[in-house]
This record gives C-alpha cells, sequence and structure tokens, in this order.
C-alpha cells in the first residue's frame, strides 16, 4: 500500500535545491534592478569660481609701495661705439713695414726660406722649439767669415769637439749670408748644414736651429750638442717649423 504525501515532499525538497544550485552558479543575477533600486546620492554642490582680479588682490595683500621720493632711474648701456673701418690688405701690409722699419716689431725668419733647422729622428719637438727661442743660452762662438771651405769644416769639427769637452750645451756658429758670393749664395751655410748632419760632427750634434736676430739672425746657427755619442740621422729642413 502507497504512503500518501511522500511524492509531494520530494518535489518541493527537488525545488528548493534547485534553487539554491542556481543562486549559486548565478550570483549576480537580478543585482542591476536592485542596484537601480537603491536611492542615489545627492550630488556635490558647485565650487565657487574665483576670478583673476581676486586672486591678485589677495596676492598683494600686506604689500606696501615703495616711496617715490628719491628714486633713482638705472640708465641703459652707452650706445656703441662706431664700427672700425675696412683695412685693405695694403694698408695692413704697410703698417707691418712701417713698424719693422721703427724697430716696433720684429722679423720672424722662420717663415722664410733663409730659416733653416735640424734635429736628429726622435728629438722631442719642444726641445727644438726652446733652441729656435734662445732658451738655451750659447757658451761660445765660431765665425767663419773669410774662411774658405776646407779651413771652415775643420775649424768647425775642432770647435764643436772642444765645446763637449768644456761641458758646453749650446754654441753659435757665425757663417753669414753670402751676400758678396756668386749669385749671393750663401755657400758655407748650405755646406755646414752638410757638416752637422752627415759630417764627423753629426755624432754630437742634438740639433741647430736659425739664431733669433739678435745672434745673427740668417747668418748664424745655435748648436744643441749632445752627451750621447752615438750616431743617429739628423733630418734638415728649410723654412719650416716643427
Amino acid at each position: 500500500m502507497r504512503r500518501r504525501g511522500r511524492g509531494a515532499g520530494d518535489e518541493r525538497a527537488r525545488d528548493q535545491g534547485g534553487k539554491a544550485l542556481n543562486a549559486l552558479n548565478t550570483p549576480f543575477a537580478g543585482l542591476g534592478e536592485r542596484l537601480r533600486a537603491l536611492p542615489r546620492p545627492a550630488p556635490p554642490p558647485p565650487t565657487p569660481r574665483v576670478e583673476e582680479p581676486d586672486l591678485f588682490a589677495h596676492a598683494m595683500e600686506g604689500v606696501a609701495p615703495l616711496p617715490r621720493q628719491g628714486a633713482a632711474r638705472i640708465e641703459g648701456p652707452a650706445p656703441a661705439g662706431a664700427a672700425r673701418p675696412p683695412v685693405g690688405e695694403e694698408a695692413e701690409a704697410l703698417a707691418a713695414l712701417s713698424d719693422l722699419a721703427r724697430g716696433a716689431a720684429r722679423f720672424d725668419i722662420s717663415d722664410t726660406r733663409e730659416y733653416v733647422e735640424g734635429a736628429i729622428v726622435g728629438l722631442d719637438p719642444r726641445v727644438l722649439r726652446r733652441l729656435r727661442r734662445g732658451d738655451f743660452a750659447w757658451q761660445d762662438h765660431l765665425d767663419l767669415h773669410g774662411m774658405t771651405s776646407a779651413t771652415a769644416r775643420v775649424a768647425v769639427d775642432r770647435f764643436l769637439a772642444e765645446s763637449v769637452v768644456l761641458g758646453h750645451r749650446c754654441v753659435l756658429i757665425v757663417h753669414g749670408r753670402g751676400r758678396n758670393s756668386k749669385d749671393q749664395t750663401p755657400v758655407l751655410k748650405e755646406r755646414l748644414k752638410s757638416w752637422l748632419a752627415r759630417g764627423r760632427a753629426a755624432r754630437i750634434v742634438l740639433g741647430f736651429t736659425t739664431a733669433r736676430p739678435c745672434d745673427g739672425g740668417a747668418g748664424a746657427l745655435y748648436v744643441l750638442l749632445r752627451r750621447d755619442r752615438r750616431r743617429r740621422p739628423i733630418r734638415v729642413t728649410e723654412g719650416a717649423k716643427v
């Protein structure tokens, strides 16, 4: 015999279990309707607009103006002077020659072909520049005026050898400019360069340059002697600076 009421209870239990399972699977179902049902918050009150004149007045509160009595006006800079008139190349050349004639300027012979210098290969260029400037005071000199080439060569070799024995560091050799020679060619000067670079004296010569005007200029040579007797090649240049 079948019991009554049991089937209806089972159906209600199944309905409640299905609803609970749907609630777990769709937790946000109906959220929109619930949110729309909530009361909306009131909008914030509008911020009052502050005008720019009020801002400036607020920034200037408590500022006192300076008294105008005794106030000094600051003048602007003085106007620039008149532009320097352009000078032509001929005018500049004439001005330079005028300075040379008056002794107000020095003539740099190192920019001419009369200038000559030589140094052993590998010598520090600063040493040669010091010799050119006259930083090494010469301690003895030899004048070759009136000598033949053969006599001058012997005199140069002997003079330099004696200078090394005496411990001299720098000497001066005056060879002249050859103004009285044929074609005004300085014969002794050309021979002297060869003797110092490739002759017997080359083993004791460190370098040489044309002397300054006060020591003979293009008519003389500064010769820098060395202590090391090992012979090294000497490079000779004309009208050039190292």
